[in-house]
């Protein structure tokens, strides 16, 4: 029995080039090979996969956000709507000059914009000195990358961004960055309180302060480092996703998803109406103002929104927190949810479960606890891993 350990072991670290000598990885080696002789599919993979993509080590830092909510006053809040505003004027600024450019036979690039804007904007547009730099310096950046993503056909042609409808928001760097207790210190402004802690400890890379509604948010980019603490619970889990229950375990739990749209829909529906009939432009180039009952239904459908995805975000939290916490191998299907959102009937309840978070929470919270996931193609199925494992193992 030993000289098969060890001919296991040997002919791991030959397949494996960059794996290390510890004792906890020959016991894992020596489990595979255990648990094959009662089958049980779905351990087996998540071992063998975690060791030969390298994921057993362990990295010392990773890049990790926080989202805070922020307690601004009046004053501060008149910062962040002029911030948010020059960062979607420079945007427009560059994607029309972008545009211009291309027509006239050019090739524009963001970095270029950007050095042309710098020598225009103290004679043109002063009022961009009033709030930090990055706000009007950031923005090219992002285009420059949204015209990558549009040539490797990953998204659509970037637009042009319009006040009151597209996203509130501008990013900061981590040199003017300094937190302090429960408040954050932004540039040009002063210190701002804080909802709560930064809950990491490391290097903060970068942050973005946007608005929810009628709330401000700032996300910090930390470059925490791991104190890694291996889970004590060595049980295995395979996990299906779906519409009646939004997740089947394979030890037999059904958990079920609150469907936060589906319960708030009618509600949604008639605050939509009632915004619809509110005086506002209706075609484009109608330059009618909006009135005040029109920016009041808008924030109040804004906070309903807000509030169906804040009941998503948290249950998706609570599960897979609860998977991480008690289960150190992890099996999930690689679904195709853009495919499955083209199908009209089930796309708004394939939407409301939210799939995608699921498997970037679950991505994300792995890494941090030392989790084994792994993601399995659809195409295949678990009887071949098991002989594409046993050859290679034991051959």
């Amino acid at each position: 029995m030993k000289n098969l350990q060890s001919k296991i072991e040997k002919s791991i670290l030959e397949n494996i080039p960059k794996i290390k000598k510890r004792g906890w990885v020959f016991s894992l080696i020596w489990k595979v090979f255990k648990i094959s002789k009662v089958q049980d599919i779905s351990e087996i993979w998540t071992i063998y996969r975690s060791l030969k993509s390298n994921n057993f080590e362990i990295p010392k830092t990773i890049n990790i956000s926080h989202k805070i909510e922020l307690k601004p006053n009046n004053f501060q809040k008149t910062y962040f709507k002029k911030a948010c505003g020059i960062a979607r004027f420079t945007w427009n600024w560059a994607l029309g000059n972008w545009n211009e450019k291309y027509k006239n036979g050019e090739k524009p690039s963001g970095m270029s914009l950007k050095k042309e804007f710098n020598s225009l904007k103290k004679e043109h547009f002063p009022f961009t000195y009033e709030v930090t730099k990055y706000a009007s310096q950031q923005p090219f950046l992002e285009l420059q990358k949204a015209f990558q993503g549009f040539f490797q056909k990953k998204n659509g042609y970037p637009k042009f961004k319009k006040k009151g409808k597209a996203k509130d928001s501008f990013y900061i760097g981590g040199d003017q960055i300094k937190i302090v207790g429960k408040k954050v210190k932004i540039p040009k402004l002063g210190t701002v309180r804080l909802r709560e802690n930064l809950r990491f400890n490391g290097k903060i890379l970068n942050a973005t302060i946007s608005r929810i509604a009628d709330k401000w948010f700032i996300s910090f980019g930390v470059e925490a480092s791991l104190s890694y603490l291996p889970c004590k619970n060595q049980a295995s889990v395979g996990i299906d996703l779906g519409i009646k229950t939004l997740a089947t375990l394979s030890n037999g739990t059904f958990i079920k998803s609150p469907k936060p749209l589906k319960k708030n829909l009618r509600k949604l529906k008639k605050v939509s109406r009632q915004l619809s009939r509110k005086v506002h432009s209706r075609k484009k180039g109608d330059k009618t103002p909006q009135s005040n009952n029109y920016k009041k239904h808008s924030l109040k459908l804004a906070k309903i929104h807000k509030r169906i995805a804040n009941i998503r975000k948290d249950s998706l939290h609570k599960l897979t927190t609860y998977l991480t916490d008690n289960f150190q191998y992890i099996s999930i299907e690689n679904l195709n949810v853009r495919g499955m959102m083209a199908n009209r009937k089930l796309s708004q309840a394939i939407s409301d479960l939210g799939f995608f978070e699921f498997k970037r929470q679950l991505e994300y919270k792995s890494k941090l606890k030392g989790n084994f996931l792994n993601i399995i193609d659809k195409l295949q199925s678990l009887e071949n891993y098991l002989m594409t494992i046993l050859n290679e193992i034991c051959f």
